[in-house]
């Protein structure tokens, strides 16, 4: 299998291909067609974190163990609960999963920024969240992935606490933000050079 950098390009086979084994070849590994399946039937797998200090293997009982041949997964909050859930996009066994999740429900926060002097999206700006002895740092980087990107919005679980002490957002070397006592369990909008907080609701379209 060839996986060009060039997405433009295309490869010519090595050598015959036999049919009679199902070999197939694609000369842009980026244009594979979902029929096509390069991993061999591999299961993915899927690993709990536990305390910051070791991983429990829990594919199984979560049912993400699947032979689809996995190309990325992104985290996203699907049904706007506070949780994150998984989206994974696969080649073959159906395009794309959704795994929910249902773990106990904790405190948390999600963020939209909107840069004035900065990208107006806020890209690479970092978000420092304090909450009690905690800090949360978080940078926003919508990672793109294989024909996938992650949302634009930064996401903080709060644990037990119901609020942050204090949030700051570094726009640039010369731009910094705070804001104290911000409210959890919201989606927030932060403008720079703005003090207020604004709250948005699900399918809400943005102030600004």
């Amino acid at each position: 299998m060839s996986q060009p950098f060039d997405r433009s390009c295309q490869v010519p086979a090595p050598a015959e291909l036999d049919e009679s084994l199902d070999e197939f070849w694609s000369g842009n590994a980026f244009n594979i067609s979902a029929s096509h399946n390069l991993s061999g039937y591999e299961r993915n797998r899927t690993y709990l974190n536990v305390g910051g200090k070791s991983f429990v293997e829990m594919s199984f009982p979560t049912g993400t163990d699947s032979d689809g041949d996995g190309r990325c997964v992104v985290p996203l909050d699907f049904n706007q609960d506070g949780r994150q859930d998984l989206i994974v996009r696969q080649v073959g066994g159906g395009p794309l999963k959704l795994f929910e999740n249902r773990f106990p429900k904790q405190n948390w926060m999600r963020i939209s920024l909107r840069g004035v002097k900065a990208n107006r999206s806020g890209i690479g700006a970092r978000v420092v969240a304090k909450i009690g002895d905690r800090q949360v740092v978080r940078e926003l980087w919508p990672v793109n992935t294989f024909y996938s990107q992650a949302p634009g919005v930064v996401h903080i679980g709060l644990g037990a606490d119901e609020k942050v002490d204090e949030l700051t957002i570094q726009w640039s070397k010369e731009s910094i933000q705070r804001h104290v006592n911000v409210t959890g369990n919201r989606h927030i909008l932060i403008k720079e050079e703005d003090d207020e907080v604004r709250t948005v609701k699900p399918g809400e379209s943005f102030p600004f």
